[in-house]
């Protein structure tokens, strides 16, 4: 690595303003700003959690449920810690690098959601759930699937799926007129009680008979384990692998059931820290849009859950940043580096197949760096060849299913739906509903891709409008060009990020209308904002340019409003689920 390359790596540092030299003038860490500026972060979630307290209060005033004033007061204690511990390090010690920065913020950020929206309430985290479970008896060693194709699970785990007792062992209903309710499916004080009754043992909670000990079991509940009714996700097993450690972890220890949760959430968290990470290591400029991207209240809510969108959002990120990394500040590709944007791409593509779309970022790369059109030609192949062993490899079935059916049943709203053929031979009917689709429903994506609808897509728990328009004001300012920084993407080159990230919508858009959409539907169903994620900040990288020039150039406040901000949008979710009764 040459010196430039090297200095290149260490601007991050000025970039976030946590450098031990000074950032901004030899007299900026004695002003009253870098002093007492953190002191603004606790005060006033200080004063938000009292406000909201008044909530918590009411609640407790209905039900009777004291333990929730402890709930809240310890929340309250560690969203005030955190606040004041980030804010001290960005203001007055500065030692830390961007990098551990960013591992400390999401550590403790995550911390926050993953306690303040439960186990299995995230999008699709049941599904997510029992996936990693399957993975996990397989790395033990364990028969996963029983001879009925269900998954086997520990009996002590059972009640996830089935909260109030009301399916029989063979997984029907019992005839009570209750359906069957998931843990965190629905948030509700309820929820919250139920964790405190698992937690603590509280006087009042029953064991379901079916699983008190001595009572009878079924076959698949012999030797203590039971079967899931929850169907795995068809998809490569490396997108659970860091769940599946933790829930592996936790059975060794002999943890229950919410212990194997939180270990699994933990690690899915820890792999996406250590991912953003070496994302940061590797980016050329940008840094600080990409740190504030992944501290968005939708993305940390999805970091710490048991969701495969935190290796998707973690590897799109790398391969950008690799990409970039090459194109702008690499002397020249090496084999290593593009081994490193093949396993990339190969990983991370059969989650959603739709992300390929972002190897286009490689056509950035001078051809020169390669050495010539032949070793250009070689690392295209053996990249694109890497996406495409993948996918046939996961999702070959799939995608044979989709394209060669004659018909299509769209079982959620017990519909027909359309098929591949029939789309390809109406595009103006495709192009017309993907167009009413961004009209009617772009502000609710764009709220979902920032804050929206936290939760099992709950619209009640969402970030403020004004809060989502500081985020994405916020966002914007550290995208712009700083006083004597280069620009180094060409207007070119911005255009063709943007055209990628158009089809990569897309694609989403034409994938959800093949597999979710009625065709009594005048929209397209199932799109939702946090599939744009994995492509934000990609997008807002091209904002920078030589027209609009910021300011100043420290971005610690900037960062530092995000993280106040993360921590007052969990607080107040914790105050309007205790509020639901």
């Amino acid at each position: 690595m040459n010196k430039m390359e090297k200095k290149g790596k260490n601007m991050s540092l000025q970039d976030v303003g946590t450098a031990q030299a000074d950032v901004a003038g030899g007299k900026e860490k004695n002003s009253l700003y870098a002093r007492w500026g953190w002191l603004a972060g606790p005060l006033v979630i200080a004063a938000l959690c009292l406000w909201h307290g008044l909530d918590v209060e009411n609640s407790v005033t209905e039900t009777g449920e004291r333990w929730l004033y402890g709930w809240y007061a310890g929340l309250a204690v560690l969203a005030l810690a955190v606040t004041a511990g980030l804010g001290i390090e960005l203001f007055i010690r500065r030692k830390m690098k961007l990098e551990t920065l960013f591992v400390v913020s999401v550590a403790a950020l995550g911390l926050i959601y993953t306690l303040v929206l439960p186990p299995l309430s995230a999008p699709d985290e049941v599904s997510h759930y029992i996936s990693a479970y399957e993975l996990s008896s397989r790395l033990m060693g364990r028969e996963a699937v029983n001879e009925n194709g269900l998954i086997r699970i520990r009996a002590e785990d059972a009640w996830l799926e089935d909260v109030n007792d009301v399916l029989a062992d063979d997984g029907t209903e019992t005839g009570n007129g209750n359906d069957a309710v998931i843990l965190g499916q629905e948030l509700t004080e309820g929820t919250y009680q139920r964790l405190h009754e698992e937690i603590t043992g509280a006087d009042g909670y029953k064991e379901p008979e079916t699983y008190q000990a001595g009572a009878a079991k079924p076959a698949d509940m012999a030797n203590d384990t039971a079967v899931s009714y929850q169907p795995s996700v068809r998809t490569t097993p490396l997108a659970y692998l860091p769940q599946a450690l933790g829930f592996t972890l936790a059975r060794v220890l002999g943890l229950g059931s919410l212990g194997l949760l939180y270990m699994g959430r933990l690690f899915n968290l820890a792999f996406f820290a250590a991912a953003g990470r070496q994302t940061l290591k590797r980016l050329p400029f940008g840094k600080t849009v990409v740190f504030g991207v992944y501290l968005l209240p939708m993305n940390l809510h999805l970091v710490s859950s048991l969701s495969y969108d935190v290796l998707i959002t973690a590897l799109c990120g790398y391969f950008t940043a690799l990409s970039l990394d090459l194109a702008y500040r690499a002397r020249r590709v090496r084999l290593k580096d593009v081994a490193l944007l093949a396993l990339t791409l190969a990983v991370m593509g059969p989650c959603k197949m739709v992300y390929g779309v972002i190897a286009g970022l490689c056509l950035l790369i001078p051809v020169r760096k390669f050495g010539g059109w032949g070793r250009w030609l070689g690392s295209a192949a053996a990249v694109l060849g890497a996406f495409l062993c993948a996918m046939a490899a996961v999702n070959l079935g799939t995608v044979s299913m989709y394209t060669k059916a004659e018909d299509s049943y769209i079982a959620w709203a017990g519909e027909t739906g359309y098929t591949f053929a029939e789309l390809l031979h109406r595009p103006v009917h495709v192009l017309k509903l993907c167009y009413d689709t961004f009209v009617w429903k772009g502000t609710q994506l764009f709220e979902g891709m920032i804050g929206g609808s936290l939760g099992n897509q709950d619209p009640v728990l969402n970030t403020p409008a004004a809060v989502i328009l500081a985020l994405t004001a916020i966002l914007v300012i550290l995208a712009l060009k700083k006083p004597e920084e280069t620009v180094q993407m060409k207007a070119g080159d911005r255009i063709w990020i943007g055209c990628l990230a158009v089809l990569v919508l897309g694609a989403l858009m034409f994938s959800m209308l093949l597999a979710w959409t009625p065709r009594s539907a005048s929209m397209i169903e199932g799109v939702q904002g946090r599939y744009l994620l994995p492509v934000l900040p990609a997008l807002l990288l091209t904002i920078k340019n030589n027209r609009v020039v910021r300011t100043g150039n420290d971005d610690r406040g900037l960062l530092y409003g995000i993280m106040a901000m993360d921590v007052y949008v969990a607080v107040r979710i914790f105050a309007v689920v205790c509020l639901r009764l």
